[in-house]
């Protein structure tokens, strides 16, 4: 049962008067857009995974929608999941898999699901022929916390990738990971192995709203993450920043904001505490576990001993502060939530993703991975059982795969070309679907009233549909309630 909608309003409407009250707000409390407050009121992360309207659908058929584009695209996206971690934050809700114990049996156990990545990988290339010959544009090492890898684990893993697929000149590898263990000795082999992009997972430089999340590192390792992959000199540099914390105060944000100005990463994502389970409505992957805060009763505990949840007037004051101030350092947002410093571009997995001209293949190897194509899209296991059976067995260890409709393929190119926050070409759109006009039916209709509601705009005359601020604030819950 969701929020009552008198309860999320009185939540928006309560703001740190020591700030502007948030644009969003008015648009948020407007009564034709009570869905959408509705919406965002229980936290979803809605532009992850786009999925099918045709359940039940064989993955033997998602493998072979797949083969059919990636023998006919430029690129595509290809993910390599490791879920170790050391621990589990209180926010997280994706499938990973603990290590712990000496640091021998650390690395073992990690190493093992590079072995059981590998193996996988060797199903998907046999299963999927245009995999191993379709250009990459980047891979992603994500997790999990991959960078917790050993050295030998690590240098295995991609030269597999590198030896196996169709990297070229362009192919650019990113690995994932956090403060504590992106050591010097860690960064240097990343980037004596091609690696030449980080995304590291600092949520907050706030060391109070960092020990209630249950992370282990510091603020100021992430100061020293940032400052060490310079002098190393790699060339994308990107954090992890999360608003709407526990105890989070609009000052705490405010300093995190001034420590990215001072040590100038390459790129900042910026995202909104998400509570509600990805599995609800399939935008997500998440684990068998929820994640502590997502239990009614842990939160409570929580209250009750005093600890604060920001309101969600206050979590778009945050957001505002981030990317207002972001905007005036010189950063740009494409997509939503990815924000990178000027003449950077934009974030090349999500853009080749999502990108009204690209909308590439992604592929994901690993537990709980998320792939998808135009005609479908699956996911992975995220039981670390059966996904280890499914390999072990010789199959790709795919748990689901939905299907796309004529229409919902349709619907699917717009909602991600909105999440680019790009405004949408009219022209590009008539040539993927046998010349139908964003300006005729259905989309006339839906597209009338987001700019009555002043959401987006119209521009008949350019060819164009172009988001307003408030809309692109407001861009998650507009793709997943009224498209």
């Amino acid at each position: 049962m969701g929020v009552p909608h008198h309860r999320a309003l009185a939540s928006l409407h309560t703001v740190d008067p020591g700030y502007p009250v948030p644009a969003v707000l008015e648009l948020l409390a407007a009564p034709g857009n009570a869905h959408l407050l509705d919406y965002i009121s229980e936290d979803p992360f809605g532009a992850h995974v786009f999925p099918g309207n045709l359940e039940g659908y064989a993955p033997s058929d998602f493998l072979a929608d797949l083969d059919r584009q990636l023998a006919d695209t430029p690129s595509f996206h290809l993910w390599s999941y490791i879920p170790t971690c050391a621990y589990h934050c209180r926010f997280c809700q994706y499938p990973v898999v603990l290590v712990s114990g000496s640091p021998q049996e650390v690395d073992e156990k990690a190493a093992r699901w590079v072995d059981w990545n590998i193996r996988e990988a060797r199903l998907w290339l046999r299963d999927v022929p245009h995999l191993g010959v379709a250009p990459v544009g980047e891979l992603n090492v994500f997790g999990g916390t991959p960078s917790l890898l050993p050295s030998e684990a690590l240098r295995r893993l991609l030269d597999f990738y590198r030896a196996n697929f169709a990297f070229t000149a362009d192919t650019t590898i990113r690995l994932e990971g956090d403060p504590a263990t992106f050591t010097i000795d860690k960064l240097e082999l990343l980037a004596d192995l091609g690696c030449t992009k980080l995304s590291c997972g600092v949520q907050s430089f706030d060391d109070a709203v960092l020990h209630e999340c249950g992370r282990r590192h510091t603020a100021a390792a992430g100061v020293d993450f940032i400052r060490n992959a310079r002098s190393i000199g790699f060339d994308w540099i990107s954090i992890d920043l999360m608003y709407g914390l526990l105890d989070q105060s609009l000052d705490s944000v405010r300093r995190d904001l001034e420590v990215v100005r001072q040590t100038g990463p390459t790129a900042v994502v910026c995202t909104k505490l998400h509570l509600k389970s990805y599995t609800d409505t399939r935008t997500g992957v998440a684990g068998q576990k929820p994640a502590a805060w997502q239990i009614p009763a842990f939160r409570d505990r929580l209250e009750r001993a005093g600890h604060r949840w920001p309101s969600l007037g206050e979590q778009y004051q945050m957001r505002e502060v981030l990317a207002e101030g972001l905007a005036a350092s010189g950063y740009a947002e494409h997509p939503a939530a990815y924000f990178s410093r000027g003449g950077a571009g934009p974030e090349k997995w999500k853009s080749l993703m999502v990108d009204q001209d690209k909308q590439c293949p992604e592929v994901a190897i690993g537990l709980g991975g998320s792939s998808s194509c135009r005609l479908s899209e699956a996911i992975t296991e995220v039981s670390p059982l059966d996904y280890a059976n499914a390999v072990q067995g010789g199959h790709i260890p795919l748990g689901s795969a939905t299907g796309f409709t004529d229409t919902a393929q349709e619907s699917r190119s717009v909602k991600m070309a909105l999440s680019s926050l790009q405004p949408l070409d009219d022209r590009l759109h008539r040539q993927r679907f046998a010349d139908r006009s964003l300006f005729d039916e259905p989309w006339s209709r839906t597209f009338r009233s987001l700019q009555e509601r002043g959401l987006l705009v119209i521009r008949q005359d350019a060819g164009q549909i172009e988001l307003t601020p408030g809309g692109m604030t407001l861009v998650e819950a507009i793709i997943n309630t009224e498209l």
